[in-house]
């Protein structure tokens, strides 16, 4: 009695979970880690079966336990998920063996399971961090790239200009974290969002009873980007007066509270942007000159998608993964592809909304997919009235888009392939093709199982 009392003591210590079963799968042991981890309190563990309490998709096809109760061998560190009392979904680790007598006898199994959520949360936002590097094979864009590291230490004004949606925000953010003010905060604001008056009040920030309805004091955003990096994105849709107050900003470095009595000093860096022609505005005086030279001390001209066909396959399946990885946040891989004549469709379209136009169309082919080839029945109308503008036409880069295609067929073999844990067979009935076929195609893109 004294020595189960003292197993029991140490099996509540240990921050695994732990269950024992007898030979008919009932529980007959049930630990404090494995209460916490399922949500089941041990009472009402205890000569229940093992797969009622321990609801884990391992119970569906192989258990591990199963399997060390009819082999005799133990089973280590198998990885699958289990589903709380709550309904929640949670990664684990799993590892069986036998459950012996004194006299070597089987009495059951015994199960240890680790609780893998801090594990898979830290990969996934390391994914997610991941997925805002807008990596470029394009040449322009590389320069850019090349260039940062150095412009972000020099904390001078950037003026990024480029067509909306071409990733202005996501240059203006890598400026910040790589800035001596990375740890500062990074504050945007779109200056089209706002009329003139509300937008002075929202950079500037307002004193109680500045005016009507000023019921309390309210910080501005240079105030709020103290010791950081302010983002003045559409900086060409403001007005002449307020680009006058801006001015005295990055001449004098202080700024006026709106009904405030003295200046404050601000270190904010400021980052512009806009996607108009400023040389244009200045021409037709609706843009100061003095005002362009003092935000345009570093100016960066973002190409538009359709002059970067290079990285368009890179992204869409980068957003796919962010997209799928939302809504999936405990999976570990995206099993969803893009079919190669959506590649293509892709490679073809001119994309005037850019980077986030490819972006909203990924979106919505995953939320419209009922299977995990994502084919051109997805696609937005607009896509099949492009592609009849540019019928006949000649002059296609043939080879890059062979390349498009090849790249989906072998990303799609792999995926079918690890579906079927590499079985041949059944891989090639799912494509429905030949198995002659298909091992033509694995000797042609070199596919082995350790290309994963």
């Amino acid at each position: 009695m004294i020595q189960g009392e003292i197993t029991s003591h140490i099996l509540d210590s240990i921050s695994d979970g732990v269950f024992t079963i007898d030979k008919d799968f009932s529980i007959s042991s049930f630990n404090r880690a494995a209460e916490k981890i399922t949500g089941v309190k041990k009472e009402e563990a205890l000569g229940q079966k093992c797969f009622e309490v321990f609801r884990s998709n391992m119970c569906e096809k192989i258990c591990p336990l199963r399997k060390t109760l009819k082999t005799g061998k133990k089973q280590i560190d198998i990885k699958g998920y289990c589903v709380s009392k709550e309904g929640r979904k949670i990664p684990i680790s799993v590892s069986t063996a036998l459950l012996k007598d004194k006299r070597g006898r089987v009495l059951g199994g015994a199960e240890t399971f680790r609780d893998l959520s801090e594990i898979e949360n830290l990969k996934k936002e390391l994914k997610r961090a991941s997925l805002g590097k807008l990596e470029s094979k394009n040449a322009s864009m590389q320069k850019i790239q090349d260039m940062l590291p150095s412009l972000a230490e020099s904390l001078l004004p950037v003026l990024i200009q480029g067509e909306t949606g071409t990733g202005k925000e996501i240059v203006a953010k890598s400026l910040h974290q790589l800035s001596p003010l990375k740890d500062g905060p990074f504050v945007a604001i779109n200056c089209s969002a706002f009329p003139e008056s509300l937008l002075e009040s929202e950079l500037f920030g307002y004193k109680k009873g500045a005016f009507t309805g000023a019921d309390k004091d309210k910080p501005g955003r240079f105030a709020l980007a103290e010791n950081g990096t302010l983002f003045l994105d559409e900086i060409g849709d403001i007005s002449l007066k307020l680009q006058v107050k801006l001015l005295r900003v990055l001449q004098e470095g202080e700024y006026e509270v709106i009904g405030g009595r003295s200046p404050i000093k601000t270190n904010a860096r400021i980052i512009s942007a806009t996607n108009r022609k400023l040389e244009e505005l200045i021409e037709a005086k609706k843009f100061r000159m003095d005002f362009y030279y003092r935000i345009n001390v570093i100016g960066l001209e973002l190409p538009p998608l359709k002059e970067r066909t290079e990285d368009i396959v890179d992204f869409a399946e980068l957003f796919l993964d962010g997209a799928f990885f939302r809504k999936n946040p405990t999976s570990d891989e995206n099993p969803y592809f893009f079919s190669a004549e959506v590649l293509r469709y892709f490679y073809n379209y001119p994309w005037p909304g850019n980077i986030r136009e490819l972006e909203n169309t990924v979106e919505r082919m995953l939320a419209l997919a009922r299977s995990y080839e994502l084919d051109r029945k997805l696609l937005p109308e607009s896509f099949f009235q492009e592609k009849k503008k540019h019928e006949g036409k000649q002059g296609d880069d043939l080879t890059s888009i062979k390349k498009i295609q090849e790249r989906a067929e072998k990303k799609m073999l792999i995926k079918c392939l690890e579906k079927n844990n590499w079985h041949k067979g059944k891989t090639a009935s799912d494509l429905e093709i030949d198995t002659s076929t298909l091992w033509r195609k694995l000797k042609k893109y070199g596919i082995e199982r350790a290309t994963v």
